[in-house]
């Protein structure tokens, strides 16, 4: 007998195995990240770094980005914040992309950032500007 669907768990159902785990956290990952990223991403995973790139699609896009309790606009703006807070500029960048992917407008990631100036500091919302008026930027150049 199977167990019951879990409508809140995604993809990480009772009885799902690893690979199905992995396969929807990498549709997730695509759609939110882009197909150009994650096939970069992808071409560089050595031996080294295998495991890690297996971690994170198994549970940070298979485990967390399939749960249907937030919408993926709400999940951007928690993993910009979380970015801000952290100083992951890189990280930071790669999530204004896909904050835009997700539905979230150029003023709404403006009003995270300002929002996180009271939070996280404003020399850390000082450099989230920089850093995503350069993103943004770099979008605008690619789309003409």
């Amino acid at each position: 007998m199977k167990a019951p669907v879990d409508p809140r768990a995604g993809v990480v159902q009772p009885g799902a195995t690893q690979r199905e785990v992995y396969d929807g956290g990498m549709v997730v990952r695509r759609e939110v990240l882009g197909d150009a990223h994650v096939d970069r991403a992808n071409a560089s995973i050595d031996e080294f770094t295998s495991e890690f790139q297996n971690m994170i699609t198994r549970i940070a896009w298979g485990g967390i980005w399939t749960r249907p309790g937030l919408t993926r606009q709400m999940r951007s703006v928690a993993v910009l914040t979380a970015m801000i807070a952290h100083g992951h500029w890189d990280e930071f960048a790669m999530h204004v992309r896909a904050a835009l992917r997700n539905g979230l407008t150029r003023d709404e990631i403006k009003e995270v950032i300002l929002q996180s100036a009271i939070y996280c500091g404003v020399p850390s919302a000082n450099t989230a500007f920089k850093v995503a008026q350069k993103t943004l930027a770099a979008i605008d150049e690619e789309q003409q």
